[in-house]
């Protein structure tokens, strides 16, 4: 409980070494190969297996539905965890890692819809397990000047192994592995991506486990008993009751998040189909022209990671001099031009200069927000209210999954224009950044 000695400062945090930073961030890589093989494939795999374009979005619903109910309360029991060994935050990396493994492994094998939906829903809830608490790791390492950094490297592994991970199946195309299959197959490109991504998660997450030290609670018998006399209704109870004890920094984030991730998931879900139709013509999943613009959106997504990972390591400074919300607002509304620019695309290399201010945003809104939160959260409840924070990112993708079908269906847009309906929606995400109040020095 706040205010109890257990719970009051419950670490103590020394400026850490560049090095020190670089492992407790190295396993983020590997999450990334999960969530960047999910992004630029699942669209495909859910095609591949005969969706149609109105049924992507509800198929899509597992990613966000799961990341409401696993984020907020993975938050708070990591809060309330502690092993002598493990620590507080890397059991659940670790287990995480696990069933993201084994999830990624099956997923390109689904013979079926149901099959893949289903894998969809526990490769989101594994990933989501192993991300979250990285989070609230920087907030318990990190001090308060380093934060930014804290994200900023994490941003960095983001775009390092999502540059790779988004073009393995173009990679392995090159590298002669067959990129087309026969009805209701999903190609051997995909497949040895996701196998190789699923290694990759694991071996990453696994590093930072054994490389990085956590402290211990001040009090430890206090923090122990005091997690004894909890039940497991109070603590369902209270993931949810957060929702209400927001800081005024949260409730005034939470507005630019929800347009941010929005404007995100009509990108994720549609990009691939978009693309195929738009620039290349076609919307046969069994033709050699589909699957290379499918390849081709992979490598448009390694692109945009790319460049996150190189701007990331520009953002503390770019923050330090103009502030971390007019950072913020730049970066967004280049990614929403980025967007917006598809709808006029008719050569596919074209696609990789909207990808870099798509880039350019990304890397924003995985540094800016979270530095601009953890200095506003109280030191004890840091991955509870992180946890909590992050209903802020899976809510608006619920509201696209049930509601983009709507607008292709009744409305009768195309795809392309789905994109550019998210383009508009993180430049509206990057002008309400104005309305945060930023409590502490970039």
């Amino acid at each position: 409980m706040p205010g109890s000695p257990a719970s009051a400062s419950i670490f103590s945090k020394p400026r850490l070494s560049f090095w020190q930073i670089w492992n407790m961030s190295f396993g983020f890589m590997g999450i990334q190969f999960g969530f960047a093989l999910q992004n630029a494939n699942t669209s495909r795999i859910f095609s591949t297996l005969g969706a149609d374009a109105e049924e992507i979005p509800l198929l899509w619903i597992a990613a966000p539905l799961t990341g409401m109910l696993v984020q907020p309360i993975i938050g708070y029991f990591s809060d309330r965890t502690w092993h002598p060994k493990w620590g507080r935050r890397r059991p659940f990396f670790f287990f995480g890692a696990v069933f993201a493994t084994l999830a990624l492994i099956f997923m390109p094998n689904s013979s079926s819809l149901w099959m893949a939906g289903s894998m969809l829903w526990i490769l989101d809830a594994s990933i989501n397990i192993s991300m979250e608490p990285f989070r609230a790791f920087v907030g318990d390492l990190l001090p308060s000047e380093q934060r930014t950094s804290g994200f900023a490297m994490q941003s960095f592994f983001i775009g390092v192994g999502a540059v790779i991970a988004s073009a393995l199946p173009a990679i392995f195309t090159y590298l002669g592995v067959a990129n087309t299959a026969d009805p209701g197959e999903i190609p051997n490109s995909v497949r040895w991506s996701y196998y190789l991504g699923a290694a990759a998660f694991i071996s990453c997450v696994s590093y930072t486990v054994l490389t990085t030290k956590e402290y211990p609670p001040e009090n430890l018998e206090a923090f122990r008993q005091e997690g004894q006399h909890r039940r497991l209704g109070d603590e369902f109870r209270e993931t949810f009751s957060g929702l209400f004890q927001m800081p005024k920094v949260m409730r005034q984030l939470a507005v630019v998040q929800f347009f941010t991730w929005f404007g995100l998931f009509c990108m994720w879900i549609y990009t691939t189909n978009a693309v195929t139709e738009h620039i290349y013509g076609t919307s046969d999943t069994h033709s050699e022209r589909y699957n290379e613009g499918a390849n081709f959106v992979g490598t448009a997504f390694a692109v945009y990671n790319g460049v996150s990972a190189l701007f990331s390591l520009l953002v503390p400074t770019i923050a330090a001099r103009i502030g971390r919300r007019m950072t913020h607002l730049l970066s967004l509304v280049i990614g929403g031009f980025g967007l917006i620019s598809i709808y006029f695309i008719q050569d596919p290399q074209w696609l990789l200069l909207s990808m870099t201010g798509v880039g350019i945003a990304w890397t924003s809104i995985l540094t800016i927000p979270y530095a601009l939160l953890s200095g506003s959260l109280p030191a004890e409840r840091m991955g509870y209210f992180m946890g909590v924070f992050n209903f802020f990112i899976v809510f608006p993708q619920f509201l696209a999954s049930l509601g983009l079908s709507y607008l292709i269906k009744l409305v009768g847009w195309a795809p392309i224009q789905v994109i550019v309906f998210g383009g508009i929606l993180l430049i509206i995400a990057g002008l309400m950044t104005l309305r945060v109040d930023d409590e502490e020095k970039a």
